[in-house]
């Protein structure tokens, strides 16, 4: 056997209250500013935060208690109960130039919603799996309440990539429970393998290793949503911290009950008995109305973004290396004739 798997909650709770960049302090404040004591928590997570950089828009996502207490709008609140989250723009100017960020407000109980199996909010588990830091938390309820949540994701994400690595016989889970060889093995949904003559032996054993683990991981979470992303890309994201990704598996693995062996990268595990709550068949059924649940949230967001065209033409600028100067019409009237531009980005694929 291996070392002992750490806790997971306690992996979580170190990387969440690691101190934030003063960038991400900074947009922060203007975001409590903006949405008040509704807020429960803003957590900062994606590309800037694994570059380590302020160059760039900064993703956040901002936990309220209650949608009503968020806005002075009703019309945003309704939005946002709907089919949250709603996002916004957020641009502030400080000593090193401008400061950009996009943000996702979100409850704090849909978002607990959305990091467990079986949810339409991919969004949620596919970011939250990967690191990411509490910049603000309101009091110890809304930590613990936040912990177990992107705690939750992680599990969620990891365990419906597992039951599709084929253990060391060779059998692997099919989305109706049952894998049947040439030799005549089965994969009953009871976890046993039936022979011909009618005998039965425990799971086997799987052998893998945490880079190939977190690469199913993050392609799975990427084809989650209309957010293609080149190999390269979802490499670099494993490759900037590995040693985190090898701790999160093996506490993964120890909250599922697996049994671990392996050292290092290296996992060797023999996992629980099959169950819904682990598995890819319940999410593969709703993969696809989960991607039509996030097409619509992609067009409402045009609507939530605020003062959106700054964002297009920053994002332009940084795709084609040519600075895009919009007409005085499209400055006044961006949703009337700003969407030219808005579709250029669409088109890109590079609306993130």
């Amino acid at each position: 056997m291996g070392a002992p798997a750490p806790d997971l909650d306690e992996l979580v709770g170190a990387e969440l209250l690691q101190p934030a960049p003063a960038a991400a302090a900074q947009l922060t404040d203007e975001i409590l500013r903006r949405h008040g004591s509704a807020v429960a928590a803003v957590l900062f997570y994606g590309s800037c935060l694994r570059r380590q950089t302020s160059e760039g828009v900064l993703d956040f996502y901002v936990l309220v208690d209650r949608y009503r207490d968020a806005y002075r709008s009703r019309v945003l609140a309704w939005a946002n109960a709907a089919l949250p989250p709603n996002v916004f723009y957020l641009e502030i100017d400080s000593e090193r130039g401008p400061l950009r960020c996009k943000y996702a407000v979100v409850s704090l109980s849909d978002f607990e919603r959305g990091a467990r199996p079986g949810g339409l909010r991919s969004g949620i588990w596919a970011r939250f799996c990967q690191p990411a830091l509490a910049v603000h938390l309101r009091d110890a309820d809304a930590r613990e309440a936040v912990v177990a949540a992107v705690a939750e994701s992680t599990v969620t994400a990891v365990a419906r990539t597992l039951y599709e690595i084929p253990n060391k016989d060779g059998l692997t889970r099919k989305k109706n429970g049952l894998t049947r060889k040439k030799d005549g093995l089965t994969r009953k949904k009871n976890g046993l393998a039936r022979t011909k003559d009618g005998s039965t032996r425990k799971n086997g054993t799987i052998r893998f290793t945490t880079a190939e683990l977190w690469l199913r991981v993050l392609r799975g979470t990427y084809a989650a949503e209309l957010r293609p992303e080149a190999p390269g890309t979802i490499e670099s994201i494993y490759e900037a911290d590995p040693e985190r990704y090898d701790r999160a598996a093996r506490a993964v693995l120890a909250r599922m009950g697996a049994e671990l062996g392996g050292d290092g990268a290296e996992i060797e595990a023999v996992l629980p008995a099959d169950s819904k709550a682990w598995t890819r068949r319940g999410w593969s059924r709703l993969r696809w109305l989960a991607k039509w649940v996030y097409f619509v949230q992609l067009l409402k967001s045009a609507a939530t973004f605020g003062d959106w065209l700054p964002y297009v033409l920053w994002k332009l600028e940084r795709h084609t290396g040519k600075k895009i100067v919009p007409s005085e019409r499209q400055r006044r009237y961006p949703f009337v004739f700003g969407w030219p531009l808005l579709l250029r980005v669409l088109w890109q694929r590079d609306l993130r």
